[in-house]
């Protein structure tokens, strides 16, 4: 066992190869760099900035490229149209006459006897001298002066009977008086003045509808003759305008 321990310890003394496989070793490890020489490419990690809270803009509504460039119209002031009401309607004012007994004077012209009310009667005048006037109606007989008024003279056989209007009646007409209507400058000649004569409605058929000769107020029953509205017949002169119109 002393040998076995011995051969070891011989062993152990050789000292070339124990020096060879230092120097190898040795030249090995002066080969090998330590790690901590190793020159590992360097990474800077750039500092990271401080996340910072992500700020949401709030959402505007969303508005149709079309309402974006509509430009603003101002709107025109509104005027409001005043609208004038008509006038009202003049109320119909009823005759006096229309109202109980009333007046009436008769008057013939060719042989035809007419009444007006003598309320209505402006005046009675004697027929003088008539200038005639161009441009009037055949029934116009003319002007006649009376102290500082002209009064027109109507033609009445000619204005209220045009149909029986004639050479031959002309020749007999004998007009001496001008009845004046209301306060017109409108006459009626006449041949004769009959008489006045008090009358009571019922005496008088009256007119119940308008038409055709407006200027006839009624028909006085007894005396079969015609009652004169006189304001329509002034109108009616006034426009030039026939009996029968």
């Amino acid at each position: 066992m002393r040998s076995y321990l011995n051969a070891l310890l011989t062993e152990e003394q050789e000292p070339a190869p124990v020096t060879v496989q230092k120097q190898q070793l040795n030249k090995l490890l002066a080969d090998v760099k330590p790690a901590a020489e190793v020159q590992v490419p360097k990474v800077v990690a750039k500092p990271v900035a401080e996340a910072q809270p992500k700020i949401v803009a709030p959402v505007k509504p969303q508005t149709t490229a079309v309402a974006a460039k509509v430009t603003p119209v101002q709107a025109e002031p509104v005027v409001q149209k005043v609208v004038t009401p008509p006038p009202p309607a003049a109320p119909v004012v009823e005759k006096s006459y229309r109202q109980g007994k009333f007046q009436a004077l008769f008057f013939e012209v060719a042989g035809l006897k007419v009444a007006l009310p003598l309320k209505e009667l402006g005046g009675i005048h004697q027929m003088g001298t008539l200038n005639t006037l161009p441009g009037k109606p055949d029934w116009y007989k003319g002007v006649m002066l009376y102290r500082d008024q002209k009064i027109n003279v109507v033609n009445t056989a000619m204005w209220v009977m045009p149909e029986k209007y004639d050479q031959s009646l002309a020749e007999k007409l004998n007009y001496q008086y001008v009845i004046m209507l209301g306060k017109s400058s409108w006459g009626l000649a006449c041949e004769t003045l009959v008489n006045t004569v008090s009358l009571e409605q019922d005496d008088v058929k009256w007119r119940s509808s308008e038409g055709k000769r407006p200027w006839l107020a009624g028909l006085i029953k007894q005396h079969m003759c015609a009652l004169l509205d006189v304001d329509a017949l002034i109108a009616l002169l006034a426009k030039g305008a026939a009996s029968s119109d």
